[in-house]
């Protein structure tokens, strides 16, 4: 059974930061790219990461580029998300996400971001 459990959520100030976990089971995570999307309320979900099979490539938007930092660990069959420079505006449910099985999704963690 394809699984993807996220966990490191939390409500923080503005400028902290929180690295959220993704860890991924039933499925060959080491052949598959893994991504981060957000979604906060009212609003589109929305890409905020992705890595490549190896951890040497990855891409942002805009909005996270230089707070947010994707990686993973193989040989735990874990994604992260260090985010730093927290904003109000990232406050969101954060999903993990693999294109496996027509794409599979976690089913969250939610960020608060609030002084």
């Amino acid at each position: 059974q394809v699984q993807l459990v996220e966990s490191g959520g939390g409500s923080v100030q503005p400028g902290g930061s929180l690295r959220l976990s993704c860890v991924a089971s039933g499925f060959a995570f080491s052949s598959n790219a893994m991504s981060w999307f957000r979604q906060a309320p009212g609003q589109w979900r929305a890409l905020v990461g992705t890595v490549t099979t190896d951890g040497s490539a990855r891409s942002y938007p805009d909005s996270v580029k230089g707070r947010f930092t994707i990686s993973r660990d193989n040989a735990k069959n874990t994604v992260y998300l260090q985010m730093n420079n927290l904003e109000p505006a990232d406050t969101a449910v954060y999903y993990c996400f693999a294109s496996i099985n027509r794409g599979t999704w976690g089913r969250g963690t939610t960020v608060t971001v609030s002084s």
